[in-house]
């Protein structure tokens, strides 16, 4: 447990929206070198192919997107502040009054709009979208601005690892450093029998990196390490919940890009029940995941996803329980035990 925890604080701590994923990518390089051979393809995926003691029947993949969600500098304000767009689904009423981080320097800044007492009847109660929001790093003029950033930069969350309360952890990307952190700790374990594990890009912005790291891998199996929406609040209700934090991994039938093999499926809650894992499913057909672009992969791939239940997903404060964490790894492990030689 203290080992995952320690890696998905490393990761989350780092900045990679989609498309600028550099710093995440060779912080998994950095962890992996010397236990896996590396490849990474022109879009920068990560391709790790790990020796096991013995080759295995079947291909199997496993993998998770190196990408956070976060918004990008469009243009430089008269005044100085910037305005931005954003990338992967942000909505906008999270980010009001946030701190972020801008550009490679990580400039300061602040997500800004119209203060509420200036605001008209009509704008009072809307949340105000990206283009009526700027970011202020403390500049006067174009001109000041334009010496620490510029157009196409990152703009980041700058958010705190927390860990809170009753094991649980807040931090900006737990989407899905969390995957990364768990196949960081599998590849380091060593898997008993040959398995690839490819860290992919742009995920955030329509499975970009999963759609070229696939096809090159050519699995039979795959298994995708996500972080998913739980709704498990006191405004929600039964279904519409969706999953709860703290009641052990995600495991789909379907989502809005994948019905999911229905034999991996079963295999999975029979693997958890008969070794005492709590897990669970999905009450809403919701969403989606890299599982959307791998399993229709050249000839096909039988595709299962393996989620963290999250709260507040997309947000700076996504917040999830270490027990999952912990249950979702060892779960992975399992299946994949009984998947090589099916």
């Amino acid at each position: 447990m203290r080992a995952v925890k320690k890696l998905l604080e490393n990761l989350c701590l780092l900045d990679g929206i989609s498309g600028d994923e550099g710093a995440v990518r060779e912080f998994i390089i950095s962890q992996i070198k010397d236990q896996a051979q590396i490849s990474v393809d022109p879009l920068g995926n990560v391709i790790a192919f790990c020796k096991g003691e013995k080759p295995a029947k079947n291909k199997v993949l496993v993998s998770a997107h190196m990408d956070e969600v976060g918004m990008i500098v469009t243009y430089i304000n008269g005044d100085g502040t910037l305005k931005v767009q954003c990338v992967g689904g942000v909505d906008p009423a999270v980010v009001y009054a946030k701190r972020v981080k801008v550009g490679k320097n990580k400039v300061p800044g602040v997500i800004a709009t119209t203060a509420v007492h200036n605001l008209s009847k009509e704008e009072k109660g809307k949340t105000p979208g990206f283009d009526k929001l700027t970011v202020d790093i403390g500049c006067q003029s174009r001109e000041q601005a334009c010496k620490l950033v510029k157009l196409g930069d990152s703009v980041c969350f700058d958010s705190q690892f927390l860990t809170f309360g009753d094991g649980f952890v807040k931090s900006k990307a737990i989407d899905d450093r969390a995957g990364c952190a768990i196949m960081i700790k599998l590849i380091q374990d060593r898997p008993r029998y040959d398995t690839y594990f490819t860290f992919v890009v742009q995920e955030e912005v329509g499975l970009r990196g999963a759609t070229t790291a696939s096809y090159t891998v050519d699995a039979d199996y795959a298994f995708v390490l996500e972080a998913t929406t739980a709704a498990d609040i006191p405004s929600a209700h039964d279904d519409k919940k969706v999953c709860c934090v703290g009641e052990g991994p995600v495991v789909s039938f379907m989502d809005r890009h994948t019905i999911y093999d229905k034999e991996m499926f079963d295999l999975a809650f029979e693997t958890a029940k008969k070794n005492h894992i709590p897990c669970q499913t999905k009450t809403m057909i919701a969403g989606g995941n890299d599982a959307g672009a791998i399993h229709l992969s050249r000839n096909g791939v039988r595709t299962t996803a393996i989620s963290l239940p999250c709260r507040y997903l997309h947000s700076p404060s996504c917040v999830i329980k270490l027990t999952d964490l912990q249950y979702a790894y060892e779960l992975t492990k399992l299946i994949l035990d009984r998947t090589y030689n099916r």
